[in-house]
């Protein structure tokens, strides 16, 4: 029998009165993903992490995890930890005893993990001082050390790099890539999709509470076909040729060049096609989709009711 995946989400929908803050979403993390949880303000990310985490109680749907319902009993959420907005701390106490009351409060030899902690968010060197002097990216590592104390196999972040410098981004960064590669699986919810490009192997995509994507983020940028740039010695034939040349998609017109969208073998018989109508080619360029051209392409435009599109390209197709 094979193991239940870190957390399974089917159906989740929550009201409050006549607002419909989640609308059936759902997620599969498996083991070892770094999955980033997307979606603009508003579109009910930390209110589906609160039910992720056994916070609050669904209005429908399940939350599977490690195949308990944690909503059932405290001893579901073994293995699991994280935080949900800004973690707090007592700041008048140094970051020792914070984590100090934390671990009495968990049990289980959290208390004998809070060095390994500190060591891990590389805040040993500040565990004696208190808490109110910390800077809030401090804060934010902190509050990753308190997680840890539970030795999980699943972690939370909400927003962990909010409000965080430029360094303070970058350290985050390293830190969630060190902790994933000692084999913790972790969910992040973000609008820094930069960081989550380069950090994340999945995604899910929230739109007004809904999923309108979910899996591999190399999936969803092929789906995306490639784009391309060409600069040519006539650009408004070539535009012209660019629109009546099949295979050829999203043509327009950027910072005074002819951008589209297409395969390899368009892009080749796009080329004959620009020599063969006297727009020889100056420069022929492939720009690769980020994920924020992606992020933006799904959640921008139309007012959100449809069902989520089944596949990638559904979706990109929907949202231009």
């Amino acid at each position: 029998m094979s193991e239940p995946e870190p957390l399974e989400v089917r159906g989740l929908v929550k009201r409050y009165g006549t607002l419909t803050a989640v609308a059936g979403v759902d997620v599969t993390v498996r083991a070892g993903d770094v999955y980033g949880y997307l979606g603009p303000n508003g579109a009910g990310k930390t209110t589906s992490l609160r039910m992720m985490l056994g916070l609050i109680r669904p209005t429908e749907g399940t939350v599977r995890v490690f195949g308990r319902d944690p909503q059932e009993t405290v001893r579901a959420l073994e293995g699991v930890a994280g935080f949900v907005e800004a973690p707090t701390f007592y700041p008048y106490l140094n970051g020792r005893r914070n984590l100090e009351l934390l671990a009495a409060f968990d049990g289980g030899g959290a208390a004998g993990r809070i060095d390994q902690a500190l060591d891990a968010v590389e805040l040993a060197h500040r565990a004696g001082d208190r808490v109110g002097g910390y800077s809030h990216g401090m804060r934010q590592r902190l509050g990753i050390a308190a997680a840890l104390l539970r030795d999980p196999k699943l972690l939370l972040l909400d927003e962990p790099t909010t409000g965080l410098d430029p360094g303070g981004m970058r350290d985050m960064r390293l830190l969630i890539q060190r902790l994933a590669g000692q084999g913790i699986t972790i969910v992040l919810s973000s609008h820094l999709l930069a960081e989550v490009e380069e950090v994340c192997n999945r995604v899910a995509i929230v739109r007004t509470g809904k999923i309108v994507y979910e899996g591999e983020i190399a999936d969803l940028k092929r789906a995306a076909g490639m784009s391309y740039r060409v600069a040519t010695t006539d650009d408004e034939r070539a535009l012209a040729v660019c629109h009546a040349q099949p295979g050829i998609s999203d043509v327009r017109v950027e910072k005074g060049q002819v951008m589209f969208t297409a395969d390899d073998r368009a892009v080749a018989e796009l080329s004959q096609a620009l020599v063969e109508a006297g727009a020889l080619i100056k420069a022929l360029s492939p720009q690769s989709a980020t994920l924020e051209d992606l992020f933006f392409s799904l959640t921008e435009g139309g007012d959100g009711a449809s069902a989520a599109p089944e596949h990638p390209a559904e979706a990109l197709e929907g949202a231009r």
